[in-house]
């Protein structure tokens, strides 16, 4: 079979990014993990960052304070609407703002990831099962539902209850619902299409259910993470 045609990343437009562990091992064993990773995400997004994330964290406290305050001065190459990590995958809706945003952003992220859960696992070889695949969102409604599905990944595939969906730390969805505010998170494209909060708390949770129920036949599904 022919590999597929790699994307030609459009800037302003919106993609779904995802990727798991290799033979969907966890990639993710620790909170720490998690954070490590949510840091990641908001350094990297910002384009030709001078110093790799773990030099910035040997930075006396100020210095990095003051290196931090300028980074966010400069334009972001990407913007992160959505995100949801997963013991074995992580999910991001992501604009690009700039060339080669998403591929730059993404691969640093995941590169950067890697080195360091190798290091603390003292393990070698690939992390993840390959490349990161992404699927370009074409519309509104679009994007509406693929914020939806990765908001309930944890409830649909069972690591929590549905009451802990909206506390769930590794995943934007909180933000969404205003506690705790993440402020590197773009939620206004999203919610630019409710009222509030509320209605959007409303679509994504009556769908609960149905997200359960699918879950179950995930194996059907070629584009399955």
């Amino acid at each position: 079979m022919a590999s597929p045609r790699p994307i030609a990343f459009r800037n302003s437009y919106v993609y779904h990014v995802f990727n798991r562990g290799v033979e969907r091992r966890n990639i993710f064993l620790s909170a720490r993990d998690y954070r490590r990773f949510t840091l990641l995400i908001e350094y990297y997004r910002f384009m030709d960052v001078p110093r790799s994330f773990s030099h910035f964290l040997t930075l006396p406290v100020n210095e990095r304070q003051y290196y931090a305050a300028k980074l966010r001065t400069t334009p972001p190459g990407v913007d992160i609407l959505a995100y949801c990590l997963m013991p074995n995958h992580f999910h991001l809706i992501v604009r690009q703002n700039v060339d080669h945003g998403i591929i730059t952003a993404i691969s640093t992220i995941a590169n950067g990831y890697a080195k360091y859960f190798n290091k603390k696992q003292d393990r070698v070889g690939p992390l993840y099962q390959g490349p990161f695949k992404a699927v370009p969102i074409e519309t509104d409604e679009q994007l509406l539902h693929v914020s939806r599905y990765i908001h309930l990944n944890p409830v649909s595939s069972g690591i929590i209850d549905e009451a802990d969906l909206w506390t769930y730390r590794w995943s934007s969805l909180p933000a969404y619902g205003g506690t705790p505010p993440v402020p590197w998170l773009e939620t206004r494209t999203v919610l630019s299409h409710f009222s509030d909060k509320h209605p959007y708390r409303d679509f994504v949770s009556d769908q609960i259910a149905l997200a359960k129920q699918l879950e179950k036949i995930k194996h059907l599904v070629l584009e399955e993470v």
